[in-house]
């Protein structure tokens, strides 16, 4: 499998301050791919250099094997972009607007009237009501971040690029928006940034983090999540005992670092950290049998992509410090 962006190298700044730092990654065609960093990590620098609206200060970039320096307008043919702030032509109507897209990326004539009913049915505009004669002025944030999203796919460009494509939409619309970049990652390369990282797990099949203008990790939602330390907790819920009796007992079983107690109800909830290489379980179940608690629930809590997000970008900031 070919790489369809290929990026080596790459830094951009601003006067004194370093936006993009020497960063280099790569995403195989067919791949969608959640890019994420805190506020002010670099990420809309680096799609924005991707998709040709801002030159890089040194390094490399090239999408579908054209260089984003030298290849511009090749690159620019085969990229749909949705910035995270939509810049539309509000005096237009919407059906006006898209067909005025549709011309400017050479879709022919003949095509230009289907085309833009495909995607304004894909991203909504006809759906519960129909869009498609009101002016953008008119129209909600939401419903604007769907002419935008329509815009992008116009051309059905191989790449993909999605800052933030999520954002003013409501709960039924963040969730379909979800399904549409799955759909899309079928035809397209797909690479989106966003904050919600429940969203990012479930549609990217990789995912891309930076912090501090620099690469942090990149790998399946399930590797990184294994990578994070500390990552393996026990939840133990039981009662028969005081609560502060039964964490100190449950600290003293073997192979158990830490017990935090989580609840104050007639059920005990612990959330236990084992010691590292260990599984306590089954000392966990003798201690609670011994004592002649009652245990309703001991179960595995896998580290999330939330925590190894956190993890990684907070050691970045401490680097930095």
């Amino acid at each position: 499998m070919k790489p369809m962006i290929e990026v080596e190298n790459l830094t951009k700044r601003y006067g004194p301050v370093l936006a993009v730092d020497n960063v280099s990654f790569a995403v195989d065609e067919g791949k969608v791919i959640g890019f994420l960093g805190p506020n002010g990590a670099g990420k809309s620098t680096t799609l924005k250099i991707l998709t040709c609206y801002l030159a890089a200060t040194s390094g490399t970039a090239r999408v579908a094997g054209f260089s984003v320096f030298r290849d511009s307008m090749e690159v620019r043919r085969r990229i749909g972009y949705l910035p995270e702030n939509v810049p539309l032509y509000p005096e237009m109507r919407v059906r006006e607007y898209l067909r005025f897209r549709a011309r400017l990326r050479g879709v022919p004539a003949n095509r230009r009237k289907v085309v833009v009913a495909q995607a304004a049915e894909r991203c909504w505009l006809t759906q519960p009501m129909d869009v498609m004669r009101r002016r953008i002025d008119q129209l909600s944030k939401g419903y604007r971040q769907r002419v935008g999203l329509a815009d992008a796919i116009l051309h059905s460009p191989q790449v993909l690029v999605l800052d933030e494509p999520t954002i003013g939409l409501d709960p039924t619309q963040i969730r379909e928006t979800r399904h549409l970049i799955h759909d899309l990652g079928r035809e397209h390369t797909v690479i989106f940034s966003s904050h919600i990282l429940g969203e990012v797990e479930q549609v990217s099949q990789e995912v891309i983090i930076i912090a501090g203008g620099k690469l942090v990790a990149q790998g399946r939602p399930a590797d990184l999540r294994q990578q994070v330390s500390g990552g393996l907790r026990l939840s133990v819920e039981m009662r028969g005992g005081d609560r502060s009796a039964m964490a100190s007992e449950l600290k003293k079983a073997p192979g158990v670092r830490d017990v935090e107690v989580l609840g104050d109800g007639e059920w005990v909830q612990m959330r236990v950290t084992p010691a590292t290489g260990h599984d306590p379980r089954p000392e966990i179940f003798k201690t609670v049998a011994a004592r002649g608690w009652q245990l309703r629930e001991i179960r595995r809590e896998m580290a999330s992509l939330e925590d190894f997000f956190i993890q990684k970008t907070a050691a970045t900031a401490k680097s930095k410090d």
